[in-house]
């Protein structure tokens, strides 16, 4: 055990000392739904291609709305290391030089207790050949999941809970051991002053899986532990929250509360949050929502643009008051990406993080890679403002 750790610690030397950190991490989250995976088929995607499925057939609710969207380069399986090669290098040519990759723990009806969608992560990012030359982490998204949610042609009404992600210590230790094993010691996973950055989606829903506040703190001083047994100075304990919003003074002391109790160590949203069908109205919410919720914590807030926001394939009976409808162009996303690098510049004293959503949000309509509608569009913005 000790050999284990010594060699753990050797990798993260000679990853400090052969990586340079980038000016910036200009992070996209990539949702890896797109393949065959043995759950999601069993339960979501019968077919055999992922969520394509359910992408595949979006359907227009009003004149001039961009559904089904079509993807520029092809249908590619997440978890082919050719298909994630071409993302790596298209990435990082435009600017884009970190994924986080939503990470999934679930029980199912028939009592599986494990991982979900992993595939995409395991043999199409680190199976692709450069892989190394692109940052990555993790974002634990431990959020319910409906029988109808991800596949309504299948489920129709059925909105009974489908997959649990609420964890008791037995599981919680297994995903510890995991992303500490197979994740924390590579050398493109991204830390923060030497510390694994983890990201969870919602705090809540980790407390719900134990029986009091104080085991779930004990919960996260266990992971705490482990990781610096593993050689690393601690752990990185991200809250990214599925969109911003203005923090009421009973929020933020429930916010406050969580912080405290599990260590949370910096705040980044998945989606901006602040919707409006005008893609400048929601981003101006988007800033006065960000801006008042890094006032409210004394812990660094990254920011995050969304592209947009269209989930009616999803949601049948979604129509046009639902969908980012006007001025969503990428030149008004390069304006508002501007804005979060000003905000980063603005914050010296914390990490240069700038989120964008999504690297593949197609069912969302948050999505980087070039499609038949804008071509490569938004991730030339990427690159004009951040560089190769």
């Amino acid at each position: 055990m000790k050999n284990f750790h010594f060699t753990v610690l050797l990798l993260v030397l000679l990853a400090a000392c052969t990586q340079g950190k980038p000016d910036y991490y200009v992070c996209a989250y990539v949702w890896p739904s797109c393949h065959d995976d043995s759950l999601a088929h069993a339960w979501i995607w019968p077919q055999g291609e992922g969520e394509w499925e359910v992408i595949k057939q979006g359907n227009p609710r009003f004149e001039g709305h961009y559904q089904p969207r079509r993807p520029l380069l092809g249908y590619g399986m997440d978890d082919d290391p050719e298909v994630v090669e071409q993302w790596i290098q298209l990435a990082l040519s435009h600017g884009v030089n970190t994924f986080i990759y939503d990470w999934y723990w679930y029980t199912d009806p028939n009592g599986y207790h494990g991982p979900f969608l992993e595939d995409a992560l395991d043999k199409g990012f680190l199976g692709a050949p450069s892989n190394r030359k692109m940052n990555f982490y993790l974002m634990y998204a431990n959020h319910d999941v409906k029988y109808n949610y991800w596949n309504p042609h299948k489920w129709g009404d059925n909105t009974d809970l489908l997959f649990n992600p609420r964890v008791g210590m037995e599981d919680w230790k297994k995903i510890v051991d995991r992303v500490i094993t197979q994740y924390f010691h590579l050398p493109n996973y991204v830390k923060i002053d030497g510390c694994p950055v983890f990201a969870m989606f919602n705090a809540d829903i980790f407390k719900q899986g134990f029986s009091t506040e104080e085991e779930a703190a004990e919960a996260m001083a266990y992971f705490r532990d482990q990781v610096k047994k593993a050689g690393f100075p601690g752990l990185h304990l991200q809250l990214t929250p599925g969109g911003g919003s203005d923090p009421s003074p009973s929020r933020q002391e429930h916010m406050k509360d969580n912080i405290r109790l599990l260590g949370i160590n910096s705040i980044a949203f998945y989606n901006m949050g602040g919707f409006n069908c005008d893609y400048i109205i929601h981003n101006e919410n988007a800033i006065r929502m960000r801006n008042n919720t890094d006032a409210a914590y004394d812990i660094p807030l990254f920011p995050t643009v969304s592209i947009g926001w269209d989930d009616s394939p999803r949601f049948p009976a979604k129509g046009a008051q639902h969908v980012t409808r006007f001025h969503n162009t990428p030149e008004v996303f390069g304006s508002y990406l501007e804005t979060a690098k000003a905000y980063a510049d603005a914050h010296p004293d914390q990490p240069r993080f700038v989120m964008i959503n999504a690297w593949n949000e197609w069912v969302e309509g948050s999505c980087l890679l070039p499609d038949r509608l804008n071509g490569y569009g938004y991730l030339e913005q990427v690159k004009r403002i951040f560089g190769e």
